[in-house]
């Protein structure tokens, strides 16, 4: 009797999929799972390979199911869909997944535990409340702009609009002002949110050693530096610090073709919450680089006079990893370049 090797889990709300193969790949069974019974199912198997994408829910079935003896693979979601033949449904996704878990070259995603999905939640949350903040904020825009009331961008000059908000005289209808007195309470609830949350940001970069070190690395604060500490894989994961960059989406995208090299603009594959956090710091310390007319870096220093700013930036994030990387693979602190006299 063939023993089952790969188990391909297609994860949902209620109703699961599961697609059992052998070593060569051969179909054993095909399998619908309520939700209470996917664990029930899997612990008469035996110890076997079992495969799901990387999505919501995927961490938590991976820790469950590692429990029962199994190993556990995560995949992206983007290198299963090639092996999705023909139509979609339960039943292919669950057989894409098996294959996909099969091939040797397959890349997988490190299941995190329950301290590391906590520790990232603050993020999740502090970027919902920020979108949010930043919602409110153009709903008291575009309201005001109806008649003829408009400020300067930025977070800073929307106190102009609230205090005409609140200015019995100013030229706003009645009828609109109770309403966007709502908006201007919900801004600054959301405002306070923030803040409680760059507080607890804070705090944890105080009490974390690896985010303390990191830290010491230019454009790099408390928010980046304990993000890279909670969201980052082991740095162990990658061979080197380009891994990391690209992990980040922070290099070119090819289309080369008959020996041909092309490169194109970044890949931005990977995880959007740092990179969007080493590009907001590259652009602080490049802007901070322009303004004075020099720089600590003789490398940013060539880079500015040669290339133009937003490509410098993302250069610099590329290079900010790659620094990020050696010093969670190998300790230590940032060292501020010599430069040559």
């Amino acid at each position: 009797m063939l023993e089952v090797n790969t188990i391909g889990l297609d994860l949902a709300k209620n109703v699961f999929q599961a697609h059992g193969a052998d070593g060569s790949g051969a179909v054993l069974f095909r399998k619908k799972l309520r939700r209470d019974q996917v664990l029930r199912f899997l612990v008469d198997q035996p110890a076997c390979t079992v495969a799901m994408e990387a999505c919501a829910g995927s961490h938590y079935w991976a820790r469950e199911i590692a429990k029962l003896g199994h190993e556990v693979r995560l995949i992206a979601p983007g290198y299963v869909k090639p092996f999705v033949k023909r139509q979609k449904n339960d039943a292919a996704d669950a057989e894409a997944i098996c294959e996909a878990a099969q091939r040797p070259t397959m890349r997988f995603v490190a299941v995190k535990s329950e301290e590391q999905q906590a520790a990232a939640m603050v993020f999740r949350v502090r970027d919902l409340v920020v979108r949010q903040r930043t919602q409110t904020i153009n709903a008291i825009r575009g309201h005001l702009a109806e008649f003829g009331l408009v400020a300067a961008q930025g977070l800073f000059h929307v106190a102009k609009l609230i205090a005409t908000i609140e200015d019995k005289g100013s030229a706003i209808p009645e009828a609109a002002r109770p309403i966007l007195s709502l908006l201007v309470e919900q801004l600054r609830a959301l405002d306070t949110r923030v803040a409680e949350l760059d507080r607890e940001v804070a705090r944890r970069a105080r009490e974390d050693a690896e985010a303390r070190r990191l830290m010491t690395i230019p454009g790099i604060g408390p928010v980046t530096a304990t993000a890279l500490a909670a969201l980052a894989p082991s740095a162990q994961t990658f061979k080197r610090g380009r891994d990391f960059a690209a992990w980040l989406g922070l290099t070119p995208l090819q289309r080369s073709s008959g020996g041909k090299q092309k490169l194109g603009e970044t890949s931005r594959m990977g995880e959007r919450t740092l990179r969007r956090l080493l590009i907001i710091g590259a652009s602080a310390a490049v802007r901070w680089a322009m303004r004075k007319g020099s720089t600590g870096d003789p490398w940013l220093s060539r880079m500015l006079e040669r290339k133009p700013p937003m490509l410098v930036i993302v250069a610099l994030a590329n290079k900010t990893a790659r620094i990020v990387w050696a010093l969670m693979a190998r300790g230590g602190t940032y060292r501020t370049p010599a430069i040559a006299g």
